[in-house]
């Protein structure tokens, strides 16, 4: 299990082809790829992404530890960025693998929801008009409400 919490951008390819070349008695291996992206009105210059070093990374192992032993996963990566990011640039990964595909698709859908309403880390939007705090979504809470 490997979690990055970083600011700087990742290498999608090389950190799938290394999360691949783990235990060989895995039979699936998912890996989702999050982006910022841009507002409707498509004015969105900047998102800031704040978070508490160590408290973050504490809870986001607890999660994958969770999933890891849900699921049967033989190896779990997370990577979450912060800091001053731009539409389209790479805000996060995660990656599972297990034996069978069933159990790496559960467990990759739960740690993004995990990510996506409950990981310990502050988003802004920043447009010329000001700037706003992202804000918790239902269909968010809806999702992660299923596990």
């Amino acid at each position: 299990m490997r979690i990055v919490v970083q600011e700087q951008e990742f290498d999608l390819g090389a950190e799938a082809n290394a999360f691949a070349a783990g235990d060989n008695g895995n039979g699936a291996i998912v890996t989702f790829t999050g982006v910022v992206r841009d507002l409707a009105s498509g004015n969105l210059d900047v998102m800031e992404i704040e978070h508490y070093p160590g408290m973050t990374e504490r809870a986001l192992t607890k999660i994958a530890e969770d999933a890891q032993v849900r699921w049967s996963l033989g190896d779990v990566l997370v990577i979450h960025r912060y800091g001053r990011l731009a539409p389209g640039d790479r805000i996060m990964m995660v990656a599972t693998a297990a034996p069978h595909r069933k159990d790496a698709f559960e467990a990759a859908e739960y740690l993004m929801d995990y990510l996506k309403s409950r990981a310990p880390f502050w988003k802004k939007e920043i447009t010329s008009g000001g700037a706003d705090w992202v804000a918790a979504k239902d269909e968010d809470e809806d999702a992660l409400a299923r596990w």
